[in-house]
């Protein structure tokens, strides 16, 4: 089993999953991170620290196209090291229904 992130991380992407990984297995983009399923240790850590909640284990995820989605931008982005919170990540916290906000490229 892997963990995924979703919906959630998107325009917040606060950083405390990348910092707690032993594995090295976020991926950084524009505004979302992305755990590389290949990488994940499935140690759960990063689950436990999100703030927002965005980490699920893909085996109970609902929505298996955010499993897909992590696969595929973990090739594209770069390896996360210090991720920072978005600037304005408090005031898009606990929205929901941002994937049209996603930015995929830089």
């Amino acid at each position: 089993m892997t963990f995924v992130v979703t919906e959630a991380c998107i325009a917040c992407r606060y950083g405390e999953c990348v910092a707690v990984c032993p594995q090295n297995a976020f991926h950084e983009g524009p505004n979302f991170v992305v755990i590389d399923p290949r990488a994940c240790a499935n140690c759960g850590l990063c689950e436990m620290v999100c703030p927002v909640q965005a980490i699920r284990p893909a085996a109970d995820l609902a929505q298996r196209d955010w499993l897909e989605l992590n696969a595929r931008l973990a090739v594209q982005w770069p390896v996360a090291v210090d991720t920072q919170p978005l600037a304005d990540a408090d005031a898009y916290a606990f929205d929901t229904a941002k994937r049209e906000r996603l930015i995929l490229q830089p």
